[in-house]
């Protein structure tokens, strides 16, 4: 003969039950997995503003540019000097501060024949690709800026259109490529100063790198232990009013 808490027993909602605790456990590990990318997220800003506030070095080659610790090297504060080509000058779409426009890419050309990519800055819209040639410095100047990882293909909602000499990204290979200026570096820097000879007329504001990583993983965090204690409430909530579902 069956007793009343065997009864009970028979009505408790497993199922909802089971449900509920697997819900739990998924709902705690993903909390703690925000909590441990927020710890990796905090050591990445450290190590990126460490780079970007430290003396300058020589732009690595380009076995470590593509090398496992490529992004080890992303915001690298460098130096580099050289000749501008002036005439490879691209203009690529941009969104700033200081409002639309276009970053002026110009490859600067080492007395060792290796060619880089020089973002020298901001130019607003309506800037011409032969006006932004003009402002790059002839002789010898020595840039001290950021490196960053080359950007192919386009923008998240343009591509690249070389034909048309239109630029959503900067694609080191597709401009050196369009410019016929043979084989580059695959980064390029973000100028911060450039020292050269004055130039007249129009200058590309530099220095204008944003760096910024979101950081919202505090409250994702919260959400998934938010939602765990909510998991569980509803968990001791069924199981003691299991009679409820028979």
């Amino acid at each position: 003969m069956r007793t009343e808490t065997d009864r009970t027993e028979a009505r408790r909602p497993w199922g909802l039950a089971a449900f509920l605790l697997v819900a739990l456990v998924a709902f705690l590990a993903l909390g703690l997995w925000q909590v441990q990318r927020m710890q990796w997220k905090h050591a990445l800003i450290a190590r990126v503003e460490a780079r970007v506030h430290a003396a300058p070095v020589a732009v690595p080659d380009d076995a470590r540019l593509t090398g496992e610790g490529a992004r080890d090297l992303d915001y690298l504060r460098v130096r580099i000097t050289g000749t501008y080509l002036a005439e490879a000058t691209s203009l690529v779409r941009a969104a700033t501060k200081l409002g639309t426009g276009y970053w002026t890419m110009t490859p600067i050309r080492t007395a060792e024949g290796r060619q880089v990519w020089i973002n020298r800055g901001f130019v607003p819209a309506g800037t011409k690709r032969v006006q932004a040639a003009a402002t790059s410095p002839a002789g010898q100047v020595v840039v001290t800026g950021l490196l960053r990882p080359t950007e192919p293909g386009g923008s998240i909602l343009q591509s690249n259109q070389p034909g048309a000499d239109r630029w959503y990204s900067r694609d080191v290979k597709a401009l050196a490529l369009a410019r016929g200026i043979g084989p580059v570096a695959p980064a390029f820097v973000d100028a911060q100063v450039e020292q050269s000879a004055p130039v007249q007329g129009l200058r590309p504001v530099p220095g204008l790198t944003q760096i910024h990583f979101p950081d919202s993983h505090l409250s994702y965090a919260l959400t998934w232990f938010a939602m765990a204690a909510m998991s569980a409430m509803a968990l001791i909530f069924v199981w003691r009013r299991g009679r409820w579902i028979a």
